[in-house]
């Protein structure tokens, strides 16, 4: 608690932030000697007790990027976060993630076809990243808590973790404190500001490997969403749109300009067919492996007790083999 509280002591300090605490602490070498020489005032560090203990009162914890449940993505970006608060299913953290972004005017379409991708994402164990505007964000939040379970979104607030907008979002907020995530970097109680969405849409951004923008102006937060994440070297993916409208033409840029893929299907990102073929591949290799012991057991033999024909348990045997846990002895196979 007491080493929270000392860097919630240098980064709620005017003019430091992540790149300054680094500064700092490589030169004073640690919290306790960086505070020594900021000399704080009593009334400064009572401020920041009180926000601590608001924090405990609503059930909002702290982590460190030295934490184990710090997003590893995040982690990844130069001059990240010190410390995020965290409101609601603290594992969901630890989940794989997708980023969804796209204008808070979309049309009924965009947001159904935004929807439905995020269900798809969060049936497949990821959690959906956005920042819980309207629109789009609120289109990727609504198809990633349709799926079963919790721990399936992320809202990445400009404001306090506590602090609720928009309003028209506050059943929405309750709901992803739930069953996922609220993070923010800011001061508990804080207000958003203009300068704190453009610096939330760079941790949208740095949040996960892949990041998709959905409808979006060409000049938008969106966008900028966008370049943040060519600029980590996400993977990008667009949904191209038509070009008489002006929220396709954000999507459509990002597409011709070859800085994004093409999002047409969740086919896109998982090839399902190719998934379950595999998946039944292992399972004959491990049934094979289960029938086996240091007697030789011959083809037509294991083929009968998988209850497969020899010709389709011939390339497993070889697969088997090459892997080095069968190998072939007086006219049949034994576990190596």
């Amino acid at each position: 608690m007491k080493d929270m509280l000392n860097k919630l002591l240098i980064l709620r300090t005017p003019g430091i932030g992540p790149v300054k605490y680094r500064t700092l602490l490589k030169q004073f070498e640690s919290d306790e000697n960086i505070i020594e020489h900021l000399s704080l005032t009593d009334d400064f560090i009572d401020n920041v007790k009180r926000e601590m203990d608001k924090a405990f009162d609503m059930g909002i914890e702290y982590i460190s990027d030295t934490d184990s449940y710090y997003p590893s993505e995040l982690l990844k970006v130069n001059n990240h976060p010190i410390v995020i608060s965290v409101r609601g299913n603290i594992s969901t953290l630890s989940k794989k993630c997708v980023s969804m972004v796209g204008t808070r005017h979309s049309t009924a379409a965009g947001m159904n076809f935004i929807s439905e991708i995020a269900n798809e994402f969060a049936n497949r164990n990821f959690a959906v990243v956005s920042g819980m505007a309207m629109g789009t964000d609120t289109a990727a939040h609504v198809g990633a808590l349709r799926s079963d379970g919790n721990a399936q979104t992320i809202a990445v607030l400009a404001g306090g973790v506590d602090y609720i907008w928009p309003l028209e979002n506050e059943s929405l907020y309750y709901e992803i404190m739930e069953r996922g995530a609220i993070i923010s970097e800011m001061p508990v109680g804080m207000m958003p500001t203009a300068q704190n969405f453009v610096q939330r849409n760079r941790w949208v951004a740095a949040m996960s490997d892949t990041v998709i923008i959905g409808e979006a102006d060409a000049k938008s937060g969106s966008m900028t969403t966008a370049r943040f994440a060519i600029d980590y070297k996400k993977r990008v993916f667009a949904v191209p749109g038509h070009p008489s409208d002006a929220r396709s033409a954000g999507p459509n840029s990002l597409i011709k300009n070859g800085d994004a893929m093409m999002c047409t299907s969740i086919k896109d990102f998982f090839d399902d067919e190719k998934e379950i073929k595999n998946e039944k591949k292992v399972k004959v290799e491990n049934e094979i492996l289960d029938k086996l012991g240091m007697i030789p057991v011959s083809e037509s033999v294991l083929a009968n007790l998988v209850k497969k024909s020899v010709s389709e348990i011939k390339s497993d045997l070889v697969v088997l083999e090459l892997q080095g846990l069968i190998r072939k002895q007086d006219g049949g196979y034994v576990l190596n």
